[in-house]
């Protein structure tokens, strides 16, 4: 905030109180208004209202608007190329390359853009693990960003902790700062950049608190591997017994609805690391989906869309009833609520498990063609990890809109993911050989058609069939093998209507379905043969049959 007046806001008196002996001096940011330091929520609600970022609603949540980005701008994320870490980085299209001089042009100019502004900080860690934990500091110009962070992050104990955290890394994220397209090298005015050798991410001309979320993802997922440790775009839950699952999947798959089980413990939502100790979260909180949410099918995250401390992002509501509406889509489908992951009642306080017993890979086919659930060899396993098939929902990204969008995105996540996508596979394959994990495909997408024609596999069957693998219950049934991908399909689950468990015959025309099916299987050959080169060909040949 350029508080050209100099008034004084709510929380000012305090601002130094949990000050870094580490300052903003030691990140080139100079004669600033003022620098509030690790605020509590209570303090941060105040600062947001004051500054008109957002507005309490009905029991207690903070609604604030993003602006014009409401999804990640994944086309305008780059990374700087310099000696220390090109060689490991997977250049393309989702790590695109700018020169040490164009960062630092744009950096120079931030520094001199922010001099007599408000900033806030939050000093945090990301890695509940403390052998693999990350010191961070996220800057920004918004209170509501600071807040996101300190929901999102785990956060130091007390005062003498938060004066002697030096961050590892440091994102400084501000919205109203712009790039210049021609000069500084990037496509528009948005951008996302990450220094590896400044240690260093910066973000402007975007308010999606997702941004700053990724970046320290995106971040984990560079220097984990270096150390043995696999990152994953997964959510985590363990049963009564110890057993830990893993949930791969692109936003929209339902990552974080089928973790948030009342029936097992929630590791975390969407960001984990599995060293040699187990799995640990990277985060300290949930960034969760909330359109459309059910109280009935979603009962824990939809509570927490009615609790002080959350964040609602894009989030309709009326003015003056301060009533929200989580079926209205006018500002976006992308709509989020960020809240800590002490909100779910039954969450890991410790936010670690043990090794995982099962794996589920989550799709979202919006071909209405693959099976509901079926159980993966290892070298199956590998194909789909690597191709990490999909559909895109709800204007997750920019540019997305309502309907699905077919996607391959490696390792279900490949816009966060820095080394080559074998880097990770290969990390994956030797820890599922010696922790004997079982792998299954889940789809989470249409039955009886493709979109517009099919509906959506029930939620309430979803949920039996993931039941059903994690308590071992489909060991106990007969499978028949799938005539495309050759994986193994259960004949029978309790609850599920026997239609869902043989999608042909959900179809009006087996034909057409097997039209569509080897459509997608041709598309999966297609888009695998930019990995094959680099894969053992017992991976190669774990495809589909045409």
């Amino acid at each position: 905030m350029n508080n050209l007046l100099n008034i004084k806001t709510p929380a000012e008196g305090e601002a130094s109180a949990f000050k870094s002996d580490y300052g903003l001096d030691n990140h080139g940011l100079l004669n600033l208004r003022q620098v509030y330091w690790n605020l509590p929520t209570e303090s941060l609600y105040e600062e947001i209202v004051f500054r008109g970022e957002g507005r309490t609603v009905k029991m207690g949540p903070v609604v604030v608007n993003s602006g014009k980005h409401t999804a990640r701008a994944a086309q305008d994320k780059f990374v700087v190329r310099e000696p220390e870490s090109e060689d490991h980085i997977w250049w393309g299209e989702y790590n695109r390359p700018i020169s040490p001089e164009q960062f630092n042009e744009i950096y120079h100019r931030l520094q001199g853009f922010l001099q007599g502004r408000d900033l806030f900080v939050q000093d945090c860690y990301a890695g509940a693990d403390p052998e693999y934990r990350l010191s961070v500091r996220i800057i920004t110009e918004y209170a509501w960003h600071s807040h996101f962070a300190r929901n999102m992050f785990i956060l130091p104990h007390n005062r003498e902790e938060y004066r002697q955290h030096v961050p590892d890394f440091t994102v400084i994220a501000v919205p109203s700062f712009q790039a210049f397209g021609a000069i500084d090298g990037t496509r528009t005015s948005t951008f996302i950049i990450l220094n590896f050798a400044q240690r260093l991410a910066i973000i402007g001309d975007s308010a999606y608190a997702g941004e700053i979320k990724k970046a320290i993802f995106t971040v984990m997922n560079y220097l984990m591997p270096l150390e043995g440790v696999l990152s994953m775009h997964c959510s985590a839950n363990q049963g009564d017994d110890g057993t830990v699952g893993l949930f791969f999947g692109l936003s929209g798959t339902g990552k974080t609805t089928l973790s948030a089980d009342p029936n097992r413990k929630l590791i975390g939502d969407d960001e984990h690391g599995w060293s040699d100790d187990g799995v640990f979260n990277f985060e300290g909180g949930c960034y969760a989906k909330v359109i459309r949410l059910s109280p009935t099918a979603e009962p824990q995250i939809y509570a927490c869309t009615r609790r002080f401390g959350t964040i609602l992002e894009n989030v309709v509501y009326d003015p003056v009833t301060r009533l929200i509406d989580l079926d209205d889509n006018r500002i976006t489908e992308n709509t989020r609520a960020s809240y800590p992951l002490d909100y779910i009642d039954n969450a890991l306080l410790e936010k670690r498990g043990g090794h995982p017993r099962h794996i589920i890979f989550l799709t979202c086919d919006a071909q209405g063609v693959l099976p509901p659930i079926a159980r993966l060899t290892s070298e199956q396993a590998m194909y789909h990890f690597i191709s990490g098939y999909t559909s895109k929902v709800g204007g997750t990204e920019v540019g997305l809109g309502e309907e699905p969008q077919i996607t391959f995105s490696a390792c279900f996540g490949a816009p966060f993911m820095v080394h080559h996508p074998m880097v990770y596979a290969d990390l994956l394959r030797r820890k599922m050989e010696r922790y004997g994990v079982t792998c299954w495909l889940l789809n989470t997408g249409w039955v009886g058609g493709a979109y517009g024609v099919g509906k959506r596999i029930s939620i309430k069957y979803t949920r039996a069939l993931l039941n059903a693998a994690l308590n071992n219950a489909l060991n106990e049934v007969s499978y028949y093998t799938d005539p495309i991908f050759g994986f193994a399909i259960p004949q029978s689950c309790p609850g599920v209507p026997e239609e869902v468990l043989y999608p042909a015959r959900a179809w009006a025309s087996e034909a057409d379905y097997m039209h569509r099916y080897r459509s997608l299987a041709a598309r999966f050959d297609g888009n695998f043969k930019k990995f094959a080169p680099a894969c053992p060909p017992e991976v190669r040949a774990a495809g589909p049959k045409l």
